[in-house]
């Protein structure tokens, strides 16, 4: 993934109606984000579809960025994730996946495989070690995976309120582990 000054010059330009630097930014972060979208939701025509959403509502929002609320790749991640977790949501109760459409397990990396490879997450991921299995079951399963509360407390068998403070704590923790 590229240099966070890289990725801020590029979406700031793009803010102003920069083309050459939107597509930049794009081709930059595409790759990894279009991973996290393609395992959120398990169809590849779903994530090329959540791509272009968010990729378009990135263009028409790149002046709303702000850089004390956290970096490009993190806000980047979020706006896909919600439109990922939308269309989740928004399919989930009528349609059931079909085969065609599910990932093939293979040897080959998967978006977690490539997302790792960055110094950024080499440390999340280090944080995530230091939380007990049941925190770091319930972030990876809500932020990674896509899950709801709800989906989490009939996946766990626990009750809705101790998952909400698992994540919370979990989230407390990896906040002061990444700051170190």
């Amino acid at each position: 993934m590229a240099e966070q000054a890289e990725l801020l010059r590029l979406l700031q330009a793009s803010a102003q109606g920069n083309q050459q630097s939107f597509e930049k930014l794009y081709q930059l972060t595409a790759p990894n984000l279009f991973g996290l979208c393609l395992r959120m939701l398990k169809r590849r025509d779903w994530a090329e579809e959540v791509m272009q959403e968010a990729f378009v509502k990135v263009w028409h929002h790149a002046s709303e960025y702000h850089q004390d609320r956290g970096q490009v790749n993190t806000w980047l991640t979020s706006i896909v994730r919600y439109r990922a977790l939308d269309r989740i949501r928004s399919q989930k109760p009528t349609e059931a996946l079909d085969e065609s459409h599910e990932q093939k397990a293979s040897d080959a990396p998967g978006p977690m495989d490539w997302a790792v490879k960055g110094t950024e997450m080499n440390a999340l991921e280090a944080c995530l070690d230091e939380l007990n299995d049941n925190q770091k079951e319930a972030i990876v399963l809500s932020f990674i995976e896509g899950l709801t509360h709800q989906e989490l407390t009939e996946r766990t068998e626990s009750p809705l309120g101790t998952i909400k403070s698992w994540i919370r704590r979990g989230l407390q923790s990896l906040k002061r582990c990444l700051a170190k």
